[in-house]
């Protein structure tokens, strides 16, 4: 099977983690597959020697007319060139751009979190209901958006697929080098509880509401951590360290005690994925699928309310038992429900009846 996948971005973010698992699977089971994305991102230097890529300098998140042609001409002409089976669409830019590229019979486009359109950026929620029957399947990637895009008059062809990723315990395990030396040297305390954040700095992920939950806490030994700023950040409270971009920043989970994430809104964030394989426990926002993957027991989805996140995180530190049960229950959920495979099964089933109907055409 020729599997083409397009991304808008190829910064390492959630979707992207996504198609590299993808990507790996398919590969790993002979398929020829293809990504085409922006160039010059972190994603490009992560494949393997098997997949074909394709960057597409017009290729950008803003819209503008100009370089939106562009990008479709280029689309096209993959198109023509490479003759895909299947097409996997991820984030709403590309879902919009390949639809109008694409043979909507190929195509399965997966929504990376529908309330960035439906809260966020609403003017594209009509080239959404627009465009709905121009794919065979539209995938949620947890039941909230699922059922939003039910709500939304987008219905006929859409399918739950939760995001899976690799178990990084099986892959060996390449350290950090320099980030890793820079990230150990930052501990404060032998014996202080460590809080790590991975999220870019934007309006969307919480910074603000993170470093008022340290200041609640700074006389309680705990330690927080932010990976994901571009730029220095300055006037942070005394507990609070912002340690930039790091690649593979979730190999930082071994020396942490708990994940948060204070967000305005998501799909199903990887990041929280990744913590729950490391048998970390979570605190995370109560918005988008989070509550669908923290159960109470493995971690638990709070208000956006810097008591809320202060409070739990006290929960943890001061109980011991409690945060070995957590620890334990963040594993056996990730075995149960976000592996890579049972993703990517998922996918596959949604690929080989796109592949079955074309034969039967």
């Amino acid at each position: 099977m020729k599997i083409l996948h397009v991304i808008t971005l190829s910064e390492i973010g959630g979707a992207q983690s996504v198609v590299l698992n993808l990507v790996k699977e398919s590969v790993k089971e002979g398929h020829t597959v293809m990504i085409a994305s922006s160039p010059n991102g972190e994603m490009w230097t992560l494949l393997s020697p098997e997949v074909i890529q394709k960057p597409i300098k017009f290729l950008q998140r803003k819209i503008n007319f100009v370089r939106d042609v562009q990008a479709l001409i280029e689309l096209n002409r993959i198109d023509k060139d490479f003759q895909p089976d299947v097409i996997h669409l991820h984030s709403s830019k590309t879902g919009l751009l390949g639809r109008l590229a694409f043979s909507p019979s190929k195509i399965v486009y997966t929504v990376h979190g529908f309330d960035s359109i439906r809260l966020k950026f609403r003017k594209l929620l009509f080239l959404e209901k627009l465009l709905k029957k121009s794919a065979s399947y539209i995938v949620a990637v947890s039941q909230y958006d699922y059922n939003n895009l039910i709500k939304s008059g987008i219905k006929d062809n859409v399918r739950c697929i939760y995001n899976g990723l690799s178990d990084y315990h099986l892959e060996s395990f390449n350290p950090l080098g320099n980030h890793e030396s820079i990230f150990l040297s930052k501990f404060s305390g032998a014996d202080n509880f460590r809080v790590l954040c991975i999220a870019r700095l934007a309006p969307q992920k919480r910074f603000d509401l993170f470093c008022q939950v340290a200041e609640q806490l700074k006389d309680h030994n705990i330690d927080f951590y932010w990976v994901g700023n571009k730029e220095p950040v300055l006037n942070l409270p005394k507990n609070v360290q912002c340690l930039g971009e790091i690649p593979d920043a979730h190999k930082l989970l071994r020396y942490v005690d708990l994940l948060v994430l204070p967000t305005d809104y998501e799909g199903m964030p990887i990041c929280i994925l990744e913590a729950l394989c490391y048998s970390k426990p979570v605190i995370a926002s109560d918005v988008g699928g989070i509550v669908e993957i923290l159960n109470g027991k493995n971690g638990k989805a709070v208000p956006n309310v810097a008591d809320n996140f202060s409070r739990q995180i006290l929960l943890y530190k001061e109980n011991v038992d409690m945060y070995r049960n957590a620890s334990k229950e963040a594993r056996r959920s990730y075995d149960l429900r976000f592996t890579v495979n049972t993703m990517y099964q998922a996918y596959l089933k949604l690929y080989n009846t796109i592949l079955e109907q074309a034969v039967d055409f």
